[in-house]
């Protein structure tokens, strides 16, 4: 069983760490502010009002199941194994892909900073990205510390990530007011995406159509259930609160950035990085460098945040004889999911040895897995809500409309945010990997009844019932 050592605060840094991390801090000028920074605004909004009302989902499912697993334990319940093996697999991908694209953020950092010193050992060119062995190392010692940082127990892992969000937040509205303060709001910059500028469906529909990643984070909390030490009631009001800082930062980010960079160098991709751009324009290096910590904090939190989330889904699912036992292994001193965080590791070793490509992929990838959770999880909140009060839950309704919609943007060809080739990619040998253990374990399921797979999943002697 796992330890009740989660307080308050490491629950509000996980959720935020985990929404806020990499892309928070490159997405503006690769993407945000070629759609344009209205467009970008109204997404990021919309977005977070929509994962807030997905919420409240997961708020009434986490009181009924306060167990390891989240979405995972909410769709057995509702829906039976075969659906919950679709939903947590998924969502694995979700988490666990996210892991490695905070860590290639590390190499990216140091390019800015420190110039030059990564490019060492080159191996390779691939779709245009030069991979050196400087980069892949960094990728690789940040994996393997924070794997061996989340078996060593989840309250050094929590500690750690307080720290980080700490400084995270700290520094990004630091900037920000610092910077408005040195150039005011009505500066040429920022004016070249407000001039003219239109509202376009097509462009609010790209950003928002990523909304699953970038907000993924605040559903990490029912993972770690078991480990919280106050209640789900309160859980989910910090869910709500890390949902809205997070939108706030990605906005505060977002309009900091416009301040350095044009429009017509955004268009033409002049820069590389524009939200360091901004700040080496007004702070020089120094700020650079504190931008660098900034940046550092939200990989940190990032990494540490969903190997935990990821870790205990996979462990929630061996413990329900869905996935093999291996999963299921504790660490027989520190009692974490010790082969659950090494196999997130193993899959993670991989995405260092495609470069800065990576990043692009993953954010795809990681909406698709996202929203797949969201839409089962707002399915089982109305199915159980109406069979318990017989009733009609609106945010479940809200919620699946929601889920649907995220995942026609992702997944129908043609359109402006549907998937890259790579992306569409891995997430269907990602479904075939789980449609092994679907075939594999169909047998082995059947030798189980119903109510030793309860006990199993919903942990019903943790429950009391």
């Amino acid at each position: 069983m796992l330890k009740k050592e989660i307080k308050k605060m490491d629950i509000l840094s996980l959720a935020i760490g985990a929404i806020i991390g990499t892309g928070a801090f490159i997405l503006p000028g690769t993407t945000f502010l070629k759609a344009g920074m209205i467009n970008s605004v109204i997404a990021i909004l919309m977005g977070g009002l929509i994962m807030v009302v997905i919420e409240k989902n997961y708020g009434y499912l986490l009181h009924k199941f306060p167990v390891a697993g989240g979405e995972y334990a909410f769709t057995y319940d509702a829906f039976g194994w075969k659906h919950a093996l679709t939903c947590g697999w998924f969502l694995t991908l979700a988490y666990s892909s996210l892991v490695p694209f905070n860590a290639t953020g590390l190499a990216f950092v140091a390019k800015f900073i420190m110039p030059g010193v990564l490019k060492v050992g080159y191996l390779y060119t691939i779709a245009g990205s030069s991979i050196y062995l400087g980069e892949i190392g960094i990728a690789v010692f940040a994996l393997c510390f924070f794997a061996y940082l989340n078996i060593k127990g989840v309250k050094l892992a929590s500690n750690f990530q307080n720290i980080m969000v700490l400084l995270l937040v700290g520094i990004v509205f630091l900037f920000l007011s610092l910077v408005i303060a040195k150039a005011g709001v009505a500066n040429s910059y920022t004016a070249t995406f407000l001039t003219g500028q239109r509202i376009s469906l097509s462009n609010i529909s790209k950003v928002l159509s990523i909304a699953p990643m970038l907000f993924v984070g605040f559903d990490c909390i029912p993972q770690v259930a078991e480990e919280l030490n106050f209640e789900a009631e309160e859980a989910s009001r910090l869910a709500v609160f890390s949902i809205l800082i997070g939108a706030l930062i990605y906005c505060s980010i977002l309009f900091f950035t416009s301040f350095g960079i044009t429009l017509e160098e955004v268009t033409r991709g002049d820069i590389t990085w524009a939200t360091g751009h901004t700040v080496e324009y007004y702070f020089g290096k120094t700020g650079l460098w504190s931008l660098g910590i900034a940046l550092l904090s939200a990989i940190v939190a990032g990494i540490n945040g969903f190997y935990m989330a990821a870790s205990r889904l996979l462990f929630a699912m061996s413990r329900g004889k869905i996935l093999p036992e291996f999963f299921g292994v504790l660490d027989p001193k520190y009692h974490t999911p010790k082969n659950a965080i090494l196999f997130i590791l193993g899959i993670s070793l991989i995405a260092p040895w495609f470069g800065r490509n990576v990043l692009g992929w993953i954010v795809g990838t990681s909406s698709v897995g996202a929203s797949i959770g969201y839409l089962y999880t707002s399915l089982s909140s109305y199915k159980l809500y109406k069979a318990e009060y017989n009733k009609i839950y609106l945010p479940s309704i809200f919620g699946s409309i929601a889920g649907v919609i995220f995942l026609i943007l992702l997944l129908v060809p043609g359109l402006n945010s549907s998937l890259s080739m790579p992306s569409a990619t891995i997430v269907i040998v990602w479904g075939l990997i789980g449609l092994s253990f679907y075939k594999f374990y169909d047998l082995k399921v059947v030798h189980y009844t119903k109510e030793e797979l309860d006990e199993l999943i919903l942990n019903r002697d943790l429950k009391g019932d």
